[in-house]
């Protein structure tokens, strides 16, 4: 069902105007410095594939947001930028082993790197940065942050457990489905959030409600992440179009293209989710679309996204808040 909720106010401006954009690039760069710093290691093929994955780039969705959140309630500083370098660690460590697991062979458009590596060597360097993240976070010295990582790395891999376990079932329900977004990819948004609060020193109950934005925030990536799937081009998505079919995953689209096609649809989606049958990608695909599915997915984006911006209203006027605003709406419109 689509959340609606009141338009979010935009700030008023004041005499001392800030460029949010040009502030963020300049953020991310002393983010992406600290990473270059901290990809040394003595072991050349751990900087090899370390600086292949990190430096294919990507949205950097979670340092921004984190950056976002913390200016946006009074802190900017270098622990976040220690932060932020953690939580892309922390996500590109589960790319490389969640490549290893689904057998990709393409990301952001490139070859991965256990296609280039080998599968033993994605593997070992995920974990080096999954350990540097850690060292990382202690040097910060807040036992908040060590409790809200230590935490959010751990439900990642409970998620990664649950999807692995819900391949090739066509029975899946949603909430199950949903409950896996959350663990799998939402928890480190919600991390991401709650730290630039944390960072901030902000009560409870406003880190509670910057946890709320990020969780949802990230619950929109992953819901439009499947629409794309069926509804993308590979050259854009920089993944080959129908790998979550060929992985056997029951996605939002095609549940719902099951629950309202017919039962010779429904038969036909069953057994491509059941035997992972890319080649059949266009019949489900026309399946789909025939039966709204992929608009009813979006619908879904947009209902996280409207309790996102529901959740930034806890953020006084500013233009941090503004950026984030952005943020969000732009999760809905994504092509890539």
């Amino acid at each position: 069902m689509l959340t609606t909720v009141e338009p979010l106010s935009v700030s008023t401006p004041t005499t001392f105007e800030i460029d949010c954009a040009a502030w963020l690039d300049e953020q991310m760069g002393q983010v992406d410095d600290v990473i270059r710093q901290q990809l040394h290691s003595d072991v050349a093929l751990v900087q090899q594939i370390g600086h292949y994955i990190v430096g294919a780039g990507g949205k950097r969705v979670r340092p921004r947001l984190l950056l976002l959140v913390a200016a946006a309630l009074g802190y900017q500083g270098p622990r976040a930028h220690t932060l932020a370098a953690v939580v892309e660690f922390i996500h590109t460590a589960t790319l490389l082993h969640d490549d290893v697991v689904d057998e990709s062979h393409l990301r952001r458009g490139r070859q991965t790197a256990n296609a280039i590596f080998g599968n033993a060597a994605a593997v070992l360097v995920g974990d080096f940065l999954y350990s540097r993240a850690f060292q990382m976070m202690v040097s910060v010295q807040s036992m908040a942050v060590l409790d809200i990582l230590a935490n959010a790395t751990n439900v990642i891999a409970e998620g990664e457990v649950l999807q692995l376990m819900n391949m090739h079932d066509p029975d899946l329900p949603v909430q199950d489905y949903l409950k896996v977004i959350r663990y799998k990819t939402a928890k480190l948004f919600e991390a991401s959030a709650e730290l630039g609060a944390v960072l901030a020193g902000v009560p409870t109950v406003q880190r509670t409600r910057c946890a709320d934005l990020g969780r949802h925030l990230g619950t929109t990536f992953q819901l439009m992440d499947d629409l794309l799937d069926y509804d993308g081009q590979t050259e854009a998505l920089g993944k080959n179009v129908g790998d979550d079919l060929r992985e056997g995953k029951p996605t939002l689209p095609l549940l719902l293209a099951m629950q309202k096609g017919t039962p010779a649809e429904r038969d036909l989606v069953r057994q491509a989710i059941q035997r992972g049958e890319v080649e059949r990608l266009p019949e489900v695909v026309a399946v789909v679309r025939r039966t709204k599915a992929l608009e009813g997915t979006r619908q879904a984006a947009q209902g996280e996204a409207d309790l996102a911006l529901d959740a930034l209203r806890s953020l006084a006027p500013s233009a941090w808040r503004d950026e984030l605003a952005s943020l969000v709406r732009l999760s809905t419109q994504r092509s890539s």
